[in-house]
């Protein structure tokens, strides 16, 4: 049964009603100006009814449809953590064979190239945080606005 429209909504409601008018944005369902004076609506709704007044000539969220699953190859996507146990073992056969301190500098070397991020990964880690702390700091801006 829904609920009536006189109930009072909370940030947890704005919040889901913001992201479904920003997909429905996104969608170009919205222009800029609509999505501008349909989100301040939403910063000042008080109850289920404001809410329900911005979405009514928008579709309902259309569930998406799930991606088909990869197959996924016998060693698993986590082969860095499952090669890692071996390299020590492997240092201590290659010691005792050659009789050579310097294999087991294998060891923190396999660790750096098995874990360790390239440049471009970092860069590109970098710029998404950067993306969203923007994104952020946007909807934080446009709140306080009003």
């Amino acid at each position: 049964m829904a609920e009536p429209p006189e109930i009072r909504i909370g940030t947890a409601e704005r919040e889901d009603a913001m992201r479904r008018l920003s997909d429905h944005f996104a969608a170009g369902r919205l222009s800029v100006a609509e999505f501008d004076e349909r989100s301040g609506v939403v910063a000042q709704a008080l109850t289920r009814g404001d809410l329900d007044r911005v979405f009514t000539d928008l579709p309902e969220p259309v569930a998406e449809k799930p991606v088909a699953a990869q197959r996924e190859s016998r060693f698993g996507t986590h082969w860095p953590e499952r090669v890692m146990p071996v390299i020590p073992i492997l240092a201590v056969i290659l010691f005792f064979v050659t009789h050579q301190w310097w294999v087991f500098l294998l060891i923190p070397l396999a660790g750096a190239l098995l874990f360790g991020e390239s440049s471009r990964e970092r860069q590109q880690r970098r710029v998404r945080l950067e993306k969203r702390d923007r994104k952020r700091q946007r909807r934080l801006d446009r709140g306080s606005e009003d």
